[in-house]
């Protein structure tokens, strides 16, 4: 499950900067659309939220965002976020060697008009999350590769890099959701139920049905509906046409193609229907969302953060 929602925010584009602060310092970041992450590499901070206590931020703790919420960070536990100075540009300047308080990564998957993926909802606006480096050392190891590959500067979003952030989210998402609720990560055990879920996600353009989706799982059409939607959260065509739709905008944002030929890999007999589906998904049509995409594509660490318009 939680592949299934990386793979959902990459619909959107994902940056990340580095940024070291010191003295009295603190800062504000806007409500974006989309998931925000931030990792303390180095010193110490606080995380202030619009409501609840502040929260203490060590070397190694992980501040998740699931569906953007507007937070701030600060080296005094007494700081207001509506106090906070507001960031929209995080690039990074290295400070004299030891005079930093605080050296972290922000960064940030923005989707643009994609709802939010129904497991994050399930999470706190903004959780901090200390990570298990003793159970889990290979979290040290990751985090030092996407901190030096970031500090590089290097214009763009490689390949390697956004494998990084994929790694690091996958990573705090399950320490997040474990975190919060005690509990492991939902995932489908049922074997009829994930074998469908699998022929969908490889074979989205196959004209699926209740019954051809049913007969793989090996149950009766009522049985697997009830018990997908019951393991899922939602029934099995709904989920079908999400991932179509989802599939669809990664190709609108990482190809040429044109409508017709996505629409034909994502399951839709027509650039009408799929447009009409996109739409309703998205709130806006397929071809106003790649322009949209391929403004925003500038370099990583060199535009400002998204805010919700």
């Amino acid at each position: 499950m939680i592949s299934e929602v990386i793979s959902a925010l990459h619909a959107g584009r994902p940056s990340a900067a580095r940024v070291s602060q010191s003295g009295e310092w603190g800062f504000r970041l806007p409500d974006i659309e989309g998931m925000g992450f931030h990792v303390v590499l180095g010193g110490e901070g606080w995380l202030t939220t619009g409501g609840g206590p502040p929260v203490r931020l060590r070397p190694g703790d992980v501040v998740l965002v699931p569906y953007g919420a507007e937070h701030g960070l600060s080296h005094s536990a007494a700081a207001r976020l509506g106090s906070l100075p507001m960031m929209r540009q995080p690039l990074w300047t290295r400070p004299a060697e030891g005079s930093a308080h605080i050296d972290l990564i922000l960064g940030c998957y923005h989707v643009g008009h994609t709802r939010t993926h129904r497991l994050l909802r399930d999470l706190p606006p903004v959780v901090a999350v200390s990570p298990d480096f003793e159970r889990h050392p290979e979290l040290r190891a990751l985090m030092e590769l996407l901190s030096a590959d970031v500090s590089e500067g290097a214009s763009g979003m490689a390949t390697a890099r956004a494998a990084l952030v994929d790694l690091t989210l996958a990573h705090a998402l399950r320490h997040g959701w474990q975190q919060s609720r005690d509990t492991e990560w939902p995932d489908v055990t049922d074997p009829g139920i994930a074998a469908a879920i699998d022929q969908m996600h490889a074979n989205p353009q196959q004209p699926w049905t209740l019954k051809s989706l049913s007969e793989i799982a090996g149950m009766s059409r009522t049985a697997f509906k009830q018990q997908f939607t019951a393991l899922v959260g939602t029934p099995p065509i709904t989920y079908l046409i999400d991932w179509r739709l989802t599939r669809g905008a990664r190709a609108l944002r990482d190809s040429t193609a044109p409508l017709a030929v996505i629409a034909r890999q994502v399951g839709y007999s027509s650039e009408y229907a799929f447009g009409n589906a996109f739409r309703r998904k998205f709130g806006v049509s397929p071809g106003r969302f790649r322009q949209q995409v391929t403004r925003e594509l500038t370099p990583v660490g060199e535009s400002a953060v998204p805010t919700r318009t």
